[in-house]
Order: C-alpha cells, then structure tokens, then sequence
C-alpha cells in the first residue's frame, strides 16, 4: 500500500518492516528478499531501511540472516503499557464481577508471560490471588498460551487446569485488532470455567482491543 501524498515514503517502508516483523507469523524473523517481496521494493532498498532501523535498536540481524525486532520496539512498548492498563482496567472489572473469578491482562515479554494488570471479585467469599508482575512461560498457563495460539493466527479461548497452581482453572483469550500487540485476557478460578465464561472472556478481549485501536 503506497503512502497518501503527504506522508514521508521511506518512513512509511520503515515502519511497514516493523508491522511485518511484529505479525504472528514472523516469530523467527524474516529474510531481507522475504521483506522484499512484502514490500514491494528492491532489495538495496531494504537493506538501506534495515540499516537504519538496526542503528536505532528497533530491529537486529542474526547470523542467520533474519531480521527481528530489537529492543528498541521493547522500549516503545514499555512507554505505551501505562495507557493500555488504564484502557483494560475497567473491562477487566466488569468482567471479574460478571464471572466470579480473577481477571487479568497478560502480555508478552519475549518468550514470557507478563501480568500487566489484575482485578479480583469484589463479590465473592474466596478467590484466587493474582500478582501483577508474575511471569511464566508463554506455553504454560491460559494467559501465554492464548498469545501462542494469536501467533498460529486463531483466536481462541484456551483453557487450562492445573497448569501454574494446582487447583486452579485458567480461560484466555488473545487481544483481537491490535497490530504489534501481543497480550491476552483471562479468568484464574478455584471451579471449572463454562461457555458463558468462555463468551465473557471473548467481549472482553474485544472490549480492550477497541478501547486500545480507538484511543
């Protein structure tokens, strides 16, 4: 897609390889002819846009040849997670009300499981407690392995018994409509989760992705 009149065309490209090397099917990063043909452009084009993206952090080249992001995304991230908590916070309210259980934002930190933001019950005599700040690897627990299945390229919900605590049940999904954003909204319980959970769950993840796209 070619950039409107008045915006710059080679920060446009720039910002096309990060979108590229932020999908979910790009996890092990991509070839400079492979973004080349995303793009549309020459090689020598790319390289120059690697080039520079590279000198500023935001993506890095393995002895592999691939490009992926770097850690200056990460810093980008890092300055937006304030905004997207307050944007979650009161989604994740209704929603820990609405079924009884813990909510929570989680979000990916390489290859971990970050919780961005906790909201229990205010109702119920007993549940479960939520750290934010816990970290687990993204193939355990509903909450990382919801944003593996968002990398497969499906949505949805994933359940899990027993994985983290024992005794516990966990149902997430991922963050839907958000490109670069890789996060998931689930419910930590001490019962087994249904189809209504399941389906509040869902309008949750939704809820935060809009407030997040529309700002």
């Amino acid at each position: 897609m070619e950039p409107r009149p008045e915006t710059a065309q080679t920060l446009d490209r720039g910002l096309q390889v990060l979108l590229h090397l932020g999908a979910p099917g790009h996890v092990r990063g991509m070839t400079i002819t492979e973004l080349a043909g995303e793009l549309g452009v020459g090689r020598a084009v790319v390289y120059r846009l690697v080039a520079t993206l590279e000198a500023r952090d935001f993506v890095t080249r393995g002895s592999d040849g691939r490009v992926r992001l770097g850690l200056g995304v990460t810093r980008l991230q890092l300055a937006v997670r304030p905004m997207l908590v307050e944007a979650a916070r009161p989604v994740l309210r209704e929603l820990a009300d609405q079924v009884g259980a813990t909510a929570h934002l989680t979000v990916a930190e390489g290859e971990q499981a970050l919780a961005l933001a906790v909201v229990e019950p205010s109702w119920t005599d007993f549940h479960i407690s939520y750290r934010v700040g816990s970290r687990h690897p993204l193939t355990l627990g509903a909450a990382g392995r919801a944003i593996l299945e968002a990398r497969r390229g499906t949505g949805a919900p994933v359940v899990t018994s027993g994985e983290l605590q024992q005794g516990a049940h966990g149902l997430a999904a991922p963050v839907p409509g958000v490109p670069g954003l890789e996060a998931s909204v689930g419910v930590v319980s001490t019962t087994a989760l249904d189809d209504a959970v399941s389906n509040a769950v869902l309008a949750a993840a939704g809820a935060i992705g809009r407030a997040v796209t529309n700002g």
